[in-house]
């Protein structure tokens, strides 16, 4: 007995050193192999989130190929093993189905980057300023400090407005004024306010135009191109100076209204 149990015990034992060299190895290899990914990453710039996802996504894969060549160094079937992991990964797939859409979502959110984290945004029916990407949502703190987590399946399903993709954007005012007033004196009085205000852009130039006789008011478009930061301040200032300038100069602004007429005539008895 003692010199039957005498080989098998080495055996095991080589077995056993095998499947601990193989994994200790396979491990290393791992990790030499993920910093290289991240570094490949991060020369091409490509964002903070995806780049430790894709790190350690790497690591993970290569460990669990290295286990599985541990576990075919001691001798187990790896076979069953392999199938045995994927049955587990299918049912984690159809349990998490929903989260898998939005890491998937976050995926493409990530690589094509539509947008960033401090841009403002109207992505997921939600307008304000992107605060975090993660992989299953993305978080927005609207203009009145709100957080709003937003799966971000909801996100590529749909359309994304990116307002600080540019470093410049246009204000679009329409102004009416009233069909008696002087329309050359309005447009030349508008034309002074966007000249002298210091934060409206000379070029792209702005723009003046009549757009449009409505019913109650001749419209006329005011289209001043400014910084992306200096959109919502500019926008108030002059809508304010605007009211005021006409105000000041006996240009009215109408509001909507309707004239009926009527002819009554009156029956003599």
């Amino acid at each position: 007995m003692f010199k039957e149990f005498i080989p098998l015990v080495t055996d095991w034992a080589v077995r056993i050193g095998g499947a601990l060299l193989v994994f200790i190895i396979g491990r290393w290899v791992a990790q030499i192999i993920a910093r290289l990914v991240e570094k490949a990453l991060q020369k091409t710039e490509t964002d903070e989130t995806l780049t430790r996802f894709l790190k350690s996504l790497t690591y993970f894969g290569i460990l669990i190929l290295v286990i599985i060549a541990a576990l075919g160094t001691l001798g187990v079937n790896t076979t069953s093993f392999a199938a045995v992991i994927g049955a587990i990964g299918l049912a984690a797939g159809l349990a998490f189905q929903n989260s898998l859409s939005n890491f998937s979502s976050a995926i493409l959110i990530l690589f094509l980057r539509p947008f960033k984290v401090g841009d403002v945004v109207e992505a997921g029916g939600v307008t304000g300023k992107v605060e975090e990407i993660n992989l299953v949502n993305t978080v927005v703190k609207t203009p009145d400090n709100v957080k709003i987590f937003i799966p971000n399946s909801n996100i590529t399903s749909s359309h994304i407005k990116n307002f600080s993709a540019e470093p410049i954007r246009r204000i679009d005012l329409v102004i009416g004024i009233g069909y008696d007033d002087d329309l050359k004196k309005a447009k030349k009085l508008l034309e002074e306010i966007l000249e002298n205000h210091p934060k409206v852009l000379k070029e792209p130039a702005p723009s003046v135009a009549v757009v449009e006789l409505a019913d109650s008011s001749v419209n006329i478009a005011v289209r001043p191109w400014v910084k992306g930061e200096d959109y919502w301040s500019v926008r108030s200032e002059l809508i304010e100076t605007i009211k005021e300038t006409f105000d000041r100069e006996g240009i009215s602004i109408p509001y909507p209204q309707m004239d009926v007429h009527a002819d009554v005539k009156l029956k003599k008895e």
